[in-house]
């Protein structure tokens, strides 16, 4: 503002003087976003500008008062007698319930409203208006009944994260927001973000964040509770001859003692290696399956057949005449 108190609203909206209405809309609206009061809460400078930039859109979109204000200058609103006066500009936020209703009665009332316009969130983030479910609703939301601010999103974890614990960074309402996953976490598990939702403008009141967890199915482990599951794959061998087995755990390597003679099916546990929980790890269990190579060497094969010539038992006997009607 100049010494004698008139305002440049071209500069002030940063356009030229013979910008035409778009583009005097299109500067308002990255202006206003810039300054609004609630993107910059308690900075009376920033509600100064946004004030100001309002003004000058007020006076620029109006056809009447910006010919005026391009033939008479700082004595622009003088020019329209009785009924003229100096602008000014005074919103009333609590009474809008959601960022779109703000700007869209701002436009209409200045200079022709397009539906359905308002501030979204960028590439990848989580918008301002809308970009969650359970947030905004649309234009009738705060209107009638309690606002809901709260927000909702889904995060998916690999078993390894889930089970480890990991942090992941989003991106919130333009905000970046750091979030610790602990160890041990569940499919369908929910975490609260307090004070990371939606945001009420001219309140500053702002509702939760929830995070509902998704777990990748991993090709051998199954959770169960916090039991965590998985087949051991035997070869012939070791299902009748038993014996010492390497096998694999969520903590690396370990041996187990595979029992001679053991049956297909039967479950070894290792207690507390499972899934971590509040009360500290679950067992593993791993279920004992027979693995058959896709072909027998020719000595394998040779030993076989020496096993059905020498073989005792008659596996189908008991099955047989338990069969018979």
């Amino acid at each position: 503002m100049s010494a004698n108190g008139y305002r440049d609203y071209f500069k002030v909206l940063g356009v030229e003087r013979s910008a035409d209405a778009d583009a005097v809309k299109r500067s308002f609206r990255k202006l206003a976003r810039q300054y609004h009061p609630d993107v910059n809460p308690g900075d009376a400078s920033a509600e100064a500008k946004f004030k100001e930039i309002s003004e000058a859109y007020e006076v620029l979109s109006d056809p009447d008062k910006r010919r005026r204000y391009e033939q008479f200058g700082q004595y622009w609103s003088q020019a329209a007698g009785a009924a003229g006066g100096a602008p000014g500009f005074d919103v009333d936020f609590g009474r809008y319930g959601n960022f779109d209703e703000f700007i869209n009665d701002l436009l209409g009332r200045f200079g022709g409203a397009q539906a359905g316009s308002g501030f979204g969130a960028g590439p990848g983030g989580f918008g301002f208006s809308g970009g969650f479910p359970g947030g905004f609703g649309g234009p009738a939301a705060g209107r009638t009944g309690a606002l809901n601010l709260d927000a909702e999103a889904t995060i998916s974890l690999s078993f390894a994260e889930a089970f480890r614990g990991c942090e992941r960074t989003l991106a919130v309402n333009e905000e970046r927001v750091q979030v610790r996953i602990p160890g041990g976490v569940r499919n369908g598990s929910r975490l609260r973000l307090k004070g990371k939702g939606n945001l009420q403008p001219g309140t500053g009141r702002r509702g939760d964040l929830y995070l509902n967890l998704q777990l990748q199915e991993h090709p051998i482990w199954r959770l169960d509770g916090d039991q965590l599951q998985a087949d051991l794959p035997l070869s012939l061998d070791e299902l009748a001859l038993g014996g010492e087995v390497r096998v694999a755990t969520p903590d690396g390597e370990a041996t187990v003692q595979v029992p001679s003679g053991v049956a297909l099916g039967r479950s070894l546990r290792l207690k507390g290696k499972g899934w971590p929980g509040k009360d500290g790890r679950g067992d593993l269990l791993l279920s004992l399956t027979l693995k058959l190579p896709e072909r027998f060497s020719e000595t394998e094969r040779q030993l076989l057949e020496k096993l059905r010539e020498a073989r005792s038992l008659d596996p189908r006997r008991e099955w047989m005449r338990a069969a018979q009607l």
